[in-house]
């Protein structure tokens, strides 16, 4: 843990043995192995997905032709006696030990049930991988490291790129089946389940709590509470010195105790307060004007893409002020339910909207639709109209962009930024429809919780797809779960629609 900026993916990449430290090293027993699953991934194409994920059992696969290697060589050799021949015995022994030890695998089976628990069909496994986006090809390279069973499994945001279901069978997978994991990652309940203890990385110290996150909290507000009276308490010790000194330097019978004290205080290690970090989102939506009673009401809603049926006969109302979630896996129709309600895709049924319905919609690929060429301010400048546009340096900075942040150019700005940037659209005119697809995606913990409490306190209708569970529990009353062609209403809190697809999925991962 630790802001943006502190050395988290820096130490994990030191760890995988990707960067090499200033000084000092790491250590691991010789036959340990680390996998380390990066935040950004370049791939290369030309196999199948099933081909792609073998990779994982490559050492086997290695292992088992050395053997074939071995036992051709001794068959072609008849000086039994020489030190060659013995080595080539020695060496046959250790590898079928070696491979003895290993538990028989069905690969096909085990790659099958990990890339299935990631979200992929079984009919995806012989397609190309350059079919895939590169979420999807990130789940690649998970689906390998999980069935490489390593010692040691290094992953850097790997929930950005995962549907809830496939992060609720990763929990399952890494509680059940890891043996030990360190993790990045800005998802709350993601890391409470899967941690058993927090490193924390600030100002360029280290500090580990044996603790999972929401303890460390705890522990964390102690220890700057500790650290606070620590300092005021030298702060006013090291004033009353200077006092004395400047009091008596001049008095011949003080004159050891004044030097003792200037010894004292130039030897002094002065206390160091952790930095909070003050900068944050202010975040208010505008007051929505009044819509209709149903701002949203599907009838048989339907999409299909050629033979392959999105979703069929969908019918839903959504009531003024409500507060609702699109639930499932990537590719089931929450973003296509989206694009029905916003007319801009031809479907079957009727999506209509009520009387005076006006929409803020928040794209999944929001931050790629900007112009890269264009600066912060740039970007914000083209879209305010009226009073609004004399008071965009003070909008950018309710948003965390400074005056040399509003100068950059979007194709430099970090993930997060891009998203911070692309929200503020919705602050430019007020609507009463709010529909936001992963809004949440490249956002710190400090600016999802700011985002969620600006939610609770905006008075119009939400429709939110996400993955986020800790973002969307007590943010919404109602849950719409998109899968196997159908859309289902969930009228239940978030927590307990999630331990009933957690009793589902329960078998998927042993």
């Amino acid at each position: 843990m630790g802001k943006n900026g502190a050395g988290k993916s820096t130490l994990l990449k030191i760890i995988a043995g990707v960067k090499t430290p200033n000084k000092g090293g790491v250590t691991a027993p010789a036959d340990s192995v680390i996998a380390y699953l990066p935040q950004h991934l370049m791939t290369e194409d030309g196999k199948s997905v099933y081909e792609e994920t073998s990779m994982a059992f490559s050492h086997i696969q290695a292992m088992e032709t050395r053997i074939e290697e071995l036992n051709t060589l001794l068959g072609q050799r008849e000086d039994y006696d020489s030190p060659e021949y013995y080595s080539l015995i020695e060496e046959l022994s250790v590898l079928s030990e070696k491979l003895y030890t290993i538990e028989s695998v069905n690969y096909r089976e085990e790659i099958e049930k990990v890339l299935t628990g990631l979200g992929f069909m079984r009919s995806d496994l012989d397609r190309q991988t350059s079919e895939f986006s590169g979420g999807w090809r990130m789940r690649i390279e998970l689906a390998k490291i999980l069935l490489k069973k390593p010692n040691l499994i290094l992953l850097d945001e790997p929930t950005n790129h995962l549907d809830m279901d496939s992060i609720m069978w990763l929990e399952e997978f890494l509680l059940n089946q890891a043996k030990a994991v360190i993790v990045i990652s800005h998802d709350k309940s993601f890391v409470d389940r899967v941690t058993n203890r927090t490193i924390e990385i600030t100002l360029g110290k280290i500090y580990d709590y044996k603790v999972n996150y929401s303890h460390y909290l705890e522990l964390r507000r102690d220890r700057r509470l500790q650290q606070q009276k620590a300092y005021n308490d030298q702060q006013k010790m090291i004033a009353e010195t200077k006092e004395f000194i400047e009091r008596f330097k001049g008095t011949y019978s003080k004159t050891l105790q004044v030097q003792s004290r200037v010894k004292m205080l130039e030897k002094l290690e002065i206390v160091e307060v952790d930095e909070i970090d003050t900068s944050a989102l202010r975040l208010k939506f505008p007051p929505a004007p009044r819509s209709g009673n149903f701002p949203v009401i599907a009838e048989n809603a339907g999409k299909s893409y050629d033979e392959r049926v999105v979703f069929s006969n969908a019918s839903f109302t959504l009531n003024r002020g409500d507060k609702v979630a699109f639930i499932g896996r990537n590719g089931e129709g929450k973003s296509t339910m989206v694009k029905c309600i916003m007319n801009q895709i031809d479907h079957d049924g009727k999506v209509v909207l009520g009387h005076n319905v006006l929409i803020g919609y928040f794209a999944q690929n929001q931050a790629s639709l900007m112009d890269g060429e264009m600066t912060v301010f740039e970007t914000v400048d083209s879209v305010a109209v009226g009073e609004v546009r004399t008071k965009i340096r003070d909008l950018l900075g309710a948003f965390m962009f400074g005056k040399e942040d509003s100068d950059k150019k979007v194709k430099v700005l970090s993930g997060g930024e891009k998203t911070r940037l692309a929200m503020i659209k919705l602050l430019l005119e007020p609507v009463n429809l709010l529909i936001l697809d992963e809004p949440t995606n490249h956002l710190d913990l400090k600016s999802k919780e700011i985002l969620k409490e600006a939610l609770l306190n905006f008075d119009g209708s939400l429709i939110v797809v996400s993955h986020d569970r800790d973002f969307l529990d007590g943010l919404v009353t109602k849950v719409y779960e998109f899968g196997n062609g159908k859309v289902r209403e969930h009228i239940e809190t978030l927590e307990g629609f999630l331990e009933k697809k957690r009793m589902e999925n329960l078998n998927s991962y042993n």
